[in-house]
């Protein structure tokens, strides 16, 4: 007999019997992709070679080192940053201290878009949600008595984040570290913010051209550093699917290979200092098979569309960020539960790195107990669980395998889709995955108000409570001090030089040379990030979104 005709026989002699009793509770259930799940998986056909293989190799589903987690951990790398340099510094130390193993920098709003914190259109802004850094005596002080050879750090920042490495390179120098011992990631992903996240200043074609700089300079002086941090954290945060998240975040890694190549490079010269970032959510099942999708899928796309050669450059290494937009106000307590499950879930999944968001994020800038709280679940994870001792825990789990397949399936129609359009930049153009976005989360939005969706603590199990956290807010005389302390960095350096430096990188704007070099010496001669960023904006022109996005 088959297993078709057992589960046949079962169906009919133990299952309905036992529906007609007690109908389910649940239909119909579907991931958040609207992906089907069955009432329980049976074994199906797959060829284990081209699906799985085995770990460290292609297609890498089953993760990217043979021995994953049993021969190192994640890079335990909490997200911070606010207020002063000062302030910063402090908070990364005593992480450093509580167990974290890489350092993750927050930049306030008037950082991420080119402006220093004495721009009138920073007011109110500076320090607000993340540190305020318009020059490199800032990193400098952001990094006292840290050694960067020792630490690897990432930076989320985008439009302006060749002039941040510059900076982060000029600190590692007066430190008397050199670039190659540096390691690290910047996120400087700006396709994803004319999607979803609207931190760009420049239009697409010289914002491309400032990343494939960064893989070119990179390529040659900095070897361990991830040129870019190909985001689907933000597409998800937006409000996209899953299956959204992996597609829309592939489609825009294939541009910037394409622009890369087209800039010179070959795939192998630069495509192992290509990283990704994705969010972990609420749907645990969902979540782990995304992440093996991801990794399948990439593997293919650089294998088969790019022609790399080096297994390396078919890897796909990612960071993940527990969901911020699942947090709630409402009973924060809870969210300490979701972000356990949601960094089980990465974990699962064959993350490289993990960020763990505070309990108290929907409320305010979290503090030094929720942050520490935060890591602890992460080393909770990985020292009490047991599932950090074996590799890919979940292969040949039948819905495992199913749903990584569905959602792979899923994430090419829309890669296709996307590459009919004339590929991510023109999509974007189009406005075709901003609209997908904004479909799935209103979609998403009225479950939600319908209670379709449960929200706990939100749409049921309500109470009314008093909160009693503690709260930290960021003192409104930090921006005057910022701007205080930036007019003497202007009076008191060498302003004819800072002169011909402008003239300089506006010059070499215009060219095809790469601008990467000339910041660091603009830094170096404190040049500040305003400065540089106001010069490319004469040469560049701003995007504006069209008004229909």
């Amino acid at each position: 007999m088959t297993i078709q005709e057992d589960y046949e026989k079962w169906e009919k002699k133990v299952l309905q019997p036992v529906i007609n009793r007690f109908p389910e509770r649940v239909e119909d259930a579907k991931t958040s992709s609207g992906i089907s799940l069955p009432r329980f998986a049976k074994p199906s056909d797959f060829d284990y070679q081209e699906q799985l293989g085995f770990p460290g190799e292609y297609p890498f589903t089953r993760g990217i080192q043979p021995t994953m987690y049993r021969g190192r951990l994640w890079t335990m790398r909490q997200y911070a940053g606010y207020a002063t340099a000062e302030e910063s510094n402090e908070r990364y130390r005593y992480l450093l201290d509580q167990g974290q193993t890489g350092l993750s920098v927050a930049f306030d709003l008037p950082t991420q878009i080119g402006y220093d914190a004495d721009d009138p259109i920073a007011m109110g802004e500076v320090g607000k949600v993340g540190v305020s850094i318009s020059s490199m005596r800032a990193m400098e002080t952001l990094f006292r008595d840290i050694p960067l050879d020792k630490v690897s750090t990432s930076m989320t920042i985008n439009a302006p984040a060749a002039v941040l490495l510059a900076m982060y390179i000029g600190v590692a120098r007066k430190q008397g570290v050199e670039a190659k011992q540096l390691r690290g990631t910047i996120q400087n992903d700006i396709l994803k913010e004319y999607i979803a996240r609207g931190t760009y200043i420049f239009p697409p074609k010289p914002s491309m051209r400032l990343i494939t700089d960064v893989f070119q300079y990179c390529r040659s002086y900095i070897p361990h550093w991830n040129t870019i941090s190909i985001s689907g954290y933000h597409i998800r945060e937006a409000g996209s699917t899953a299956v959204q998240e992996i597609a829309f975040t592939l489609a825009n890694a294939i541009a910037y290979v394409e622009a890369a190549i087209t800039a010179g490079l070959q795939v192998d010269e630069f495509a192992t200092q290509l990283s990704f970032f994705f969010n972990a959510h609420n749907n645990f099942l969902e979540e782990i098979a995304k992440f093996r999708a991801a990794r399948r899928m990439w593997a293919r796309i650089m294998k088969t569309r790019f022609n790399s050669e080096k297994s390396k450059s078919q890897m796909l290494r990612f960071h993940t960020q527990t969901a911020g937009s699942s947090l709630t106000a409402q009973q924060p307590e809870n969210n300490t539960i979701r972000v356990a499950l949601q960094a089980l879930s990465a974990v699962m999944g064959g993350t490289q790195s993990l960020h763990t968001n505070s309990m108290d994020e929907a409320l305010w800038l979290p503090t030094e107990k929720s942050v520490r709280v935060a890591l602890r679940t992460q080393q909770i994870i990985a020292f009490e669980s047991g599932v950090a001792d074996t590799v890919d825990p979940f292969a040949g789990s039948y819905l495992i395998e199913q749903l990584t397949d569905e959602i792979e399936a899923q994430a090419m129609a829309y890669i296709e889709k996307i590459d009919s359009l004339g590929g991510a930049l023109a999509a974007i153009e189009q406005g075709f995955m901003q609209q997908e976005i904004q479909s799935a989360a209103y979609t998403y939005q009225k479950e939600v108000e319908q209670g379709k969706q449960v929200v706990v603590g939100v749409n049921r199990f309500s109470v009314d409570e008093t909160l009693e956290l503690e709260s930290i807010s960021v003192d409104p005389m930090i921006e005057k001090s910022q701007v205080d302390q930036l007019k003497l960095l202007k009076i008191n350096r060498d302003n004819e030089a800072i002169n011909a430096l402008k003239m300089q990188l506006a010059e070499t704007a215009k060219s095809d040379k790469n601008l990467l070099p000339l910041m660091i010496v603009c830094v170096e001669n404190d040049m500040t990030l305003g400065e540089i960023c106001g010069v490319l904006r004469e040469i560049w022109g701003e995007y504006r979104s069209p008004a229909w996005v």
